[in-house]
């Protein structure tokens, strides 16, 4: 049973039966206003993506999608996306992903890290930091 959950201001989640409901099952029902049409729509554009991706990975039966999700999520977040020019995972991470084939045959990358000393480290990551900021920026006015 969750804990909490947030639901739109729709009448049918605002009855009697539903907050009785959530009292006895110790439930923080919360409600949320859905105004922000941008944020809706990019909701709705990354919910049809992932369900093209996943209708694609799965079984014929179907049955299996939620053994598919993870695999198809690490997909989703390590493509490259044109309106953001990066992955939706260095946008949250502020670098690209390494695979594990990446540190077993080291990239130039990988190899360079690993001659750096902790004080260029800290550097060049409070350096990427700062790129980051730039980069969700410009990725929120371009998409």
């Amino acid at each position: 049973m969750p804990r909490r959950i947030i639901s739109d201001n729709e009448r049918a989640f605002k009855s009697f039966k539903v907050g009785r409901f959530a009292q006895h099952h110790k439930i923080d029902w919360r409600y949320s206003l859905i105004y922000n049409a941008r944020a809706n729509g990019l909701a709705e554009v990354f919910n049809k993506t992932l369900s093209k991706l996943l209708k694609k990975a799965v079984s014929k039966s179907q049955r299996d999608w939620d053994k598919r999700l993870p695999e198809v999520l690490w997909a989703y977040w390590t493509t490259y996306r044109t309106p953001t020019q990066s992955t939706p995972y260095s946008l949250v991470f502020g670098i690209e992903v390494v695979l594990p084939l990446g540190v077993q045959i080291p990239s130039l990358r990988i190899a360079l890290q690993n001659e750096l000393t902790n004080e260029d480290k800290v550097r060049l990551h409070l350096d990427e930091l700062d790129s980051l900021d730039e980069m969700r920026n410009r990725g929120s006015i371009e998409s």
